[in-house]
This record gives structure tokens, sequence and C-alpha cells, in this order.
């Protein structure tokens, strides 16, 4: 099993480490294994979001994501995406952006770090939103019953998502963004109206991809309850124009996938603009992040495979905690600088009480025999 879903991540870590031993020696190992690492830590949590998503798919679409997601993921997000940015904030051709990205690492780091407003303001508010709509939800179980209760009562109104991250937005542009120091030199510039294009940006994006494969999600989920109650009834499920269950389900794992894919560009952000930090060789870079998605991929099946979410009750908890922090950190890094191992630390320890809140919680139910809460669950919401 572990060798199954680990097995091509195994195989591209040594491939990798191989040929950044080759090109850069024994200081390129070093840094595309750190760099690695780096990736791992920084999206741990987004491994358990996209294994809440997978489930739901097919075992078509998990084979598509990690294939043709995978390419997405390390080419598109790690390779390509840093160039297109550098493109567009430096007003630069296609080819120019590529000739200062693979010539000019100095300034194309520059250029890159300049854009971190930006790409801070718009991946900070997708994690926010899908942080929010966790939070609001009312859901059966539980983590922080002190705290989720209140935010379920809440989030019956169904803007106040918007709402809070849109005063969160403006919170952030008329503060952090009115005097981004510049990088390289000295002085600030106001960045408030690159923030609040990006944010708004980031939320219409959650909105439009995550409106869609719900909708989709929603209307497979009909039909499938639909096929069940007309079987009790010993009746044949009626179709419908055209529409099946095949189809509504393709396009519905379609849209889920496209959502997934936003997610994981979300979270690599903050990734891309960290490996600054380690190196600015944009290949390095590429072959560092690219091996750490690989095991955030073959972690999220592995997750799913394994029903580890169903045994773990708590850990989608801890997960979507986490990204309400990265999005609060992010619209804090437009202005102030914060070590990616403290990002890195927080997710960590997020997710680790909530594996550890699951397990006391499994132990409680396997000592009552039954699945009630017992008086300390009720206290604590553990």
């Amino acid at each position: 099993m572990l060798l199954k879903t680990f097995g091509w991540s195994f195989a591209v870590t040594a491939a990798g480490l191989a040929l950044a031993g080759v090109l850069w020696g024994w200081q390129g190992l070093a840094v595309v294994a750190i760099l690695s690492v780096l990736e791992i830590s920084l999206s741990f949590d987004n491994a358990v979001i996209n294994a809440g998503i997978l489930r739901k798919m097919n075992p078509f679409w998990q084979k598509m994501f990690l294939t043709l997601g995978i390419l997405i993921a390390v080419f598109g997000m790690r390779l390509v995406f840093p160039v297109v940015i550098v493109a567009i904030t430096a007003k630069l051709g296609p080819i120019e952006a590529v000739k200062v990205a693979v010539q000019d690492h100095d300034r194309y780091e520059q250029l890159v770090t300049s854009a971190h407003p930006a790409i801070a303001a718009f991946g900070g508010m997708f994690l926010l939103m899908i942080f929010l709509d966790f939070v609001f939800e009312d859901r059966d179980i539980k983590w922080l019953a002190w705290l989720e209760k209140p935010l379920a009562r809440l989030g019956k109104l169904d803007t106040l998502s918007i709402v809070v991250s849109l005063v969160a937005l403006l919170i952030a542009a008329t503060t952090v963004a009115t005097s981004v120091p510049v990088h390289g030199g000295s002085g600030t510039v106001d960045k408030t109206a690159t923030v609040l294009l990006a944010g708004v940006g980031g939320l219409v994006t959650y909105l439009i991809v995550g409106g869609i494969s719900g909708f989709f999600e929603d209307r497979l989920e009909d039909e499938e309850e639909d096929g069940e109650e007309n079987e009790e009834n010993g009746a044949a499920l009626p179709q419908k124009s055209g529409a099946s269950v095949v189809g509504l389900a393709g396009k519905a794992a379609f849209f889920m996938f496209l959502y997934l894919e936003v997610i994981d560009a979300s979270f690599s952000f903050d990734g891309v603009i960290g490996a600054f930090a380690i190196t600015n060789d944009i290949f390095a870079m590429a072959l560092g992040l690219g091996i750490g998605a690989m095991y955030i991929r073959s972690l999220t099946v592995f997750l799913v495979r394994k029903g580890t979410l169903d045994d773990y009750v708590y850990l989608e908890h801890g997960a979507h905690y986490a990204i309400g922090a990265l999005a609060v950190i992010l619209l804090i890094t437009i202005k102030y600088e914060i070590n990616e191992v403290v990002t890195g630390l927080i997710g960590v320890v997020l997710i680790g009480l909530a594996f550890f809140s699951s397990v006391l919680r499994n132990r409680r139910e396997s000592g009552t025999g039954n699945g009630s809460e017992t008086k300390a669950e009720v206290a604590t919401g553990v």
C-alpha cells in the first residue's frame, strides 16, 4: 500500500536529487532537498483538505489528480506561474520574461517578490473563504464546540462569509497595503489598489469555481437520492433529457478537479515566495518544490485510500483552522515578513492537535461502546 501510493514520489525524489547533483553539485542537491522539505511542511494541511474533496471523486478523477494534476502543480504553478507573474507585473513579453527568469536571477527574484502583495491578497482571500465556509456550516461533529456552535448559528446568514472576507480585505488594504517596503531598496510604496483588485479576484474565483462544483455535487446527490427512493418503491429511475448519473458525475468531478487545482495554487504561493530565501534559480526552485508537491499528492491519495479522515474525524477541522491561519498570515505578509518555519509549524501543530483529539475521541467511544459524547467531550468540544 505504502509503496503503491508513494512509489512515484520516491522515484521522482531519487531522479530529482540525482539531477540536482549532476547540474549543481552537492550544494545544489542540498538546496533541492531543503526546498522539498519546505514545500511538504507548508502544504501538509493542503493534503488533508484535498483528501476531503478527492474521496468524493471516482478512481478516474483520482488518477487525473495524480497525473495531469501533478503536471499542473509542478510545471504550471512552480515553473510557469512565477514567469507569468513577472511578465504581467513588469509588463514584459513572454520571451523576455523567460530570459529574465533564466539569465537574470536577481532581477527575477526582485520582480516576483514585488508582486507578492497581489499574490498574497488573491491567495489569502481564496483560502479565507474556504475557512469561513467551513466554520460557519453547522456540522454534526464539532472539534472546538465552544467556538464552532456559535459560529454555526451565525452561519445561518448565507452571505456572512463573503461579508467577513470583504471586511478583512478592506482592513488589509487600508493598513498593511498602504506602505509596503520596496524590495531591495529603501522607502515604501502604496499597494492599496493592487491588493483590493487581487483580493476581489480571489473572492470571485472562489465563488465561481466553488459554486459550480458545489452545484453539480448537489445535483449528483439529489439524483442518487431519487434513485434510491425509486429502487425502494420498485420503480426505474426516470432519465432527464440526455442527463445521466455518469454524465452528471463527470461534470461534478471536473469542477471539483478545477477547485482542487485552485486550492493547490493558493497553497503554493507562500512556498514559491519563501523559496527565494534559499535560491533564486528558477529550475532548482521548480525541482525542489515539485518533489514536495509529489509527496503532497501521494499523501492525499493515501489518506483517501486508508479512510483516515473517517477514522480521525477532527483532521479536517484542524486543516481548515490551519487554512484560516495561513490566510491571515498571507494578508499580513503584504507588508511584514514572516518566516516560513512559523507558517509551516502552525499548520503542523493544528493538525497534530486535531489528530490527538481524534485519537482520544476514538478511545472514549471504544470504551463506552457507543457513539454518544461523554461529558468531557461536551465540555471541551473534543
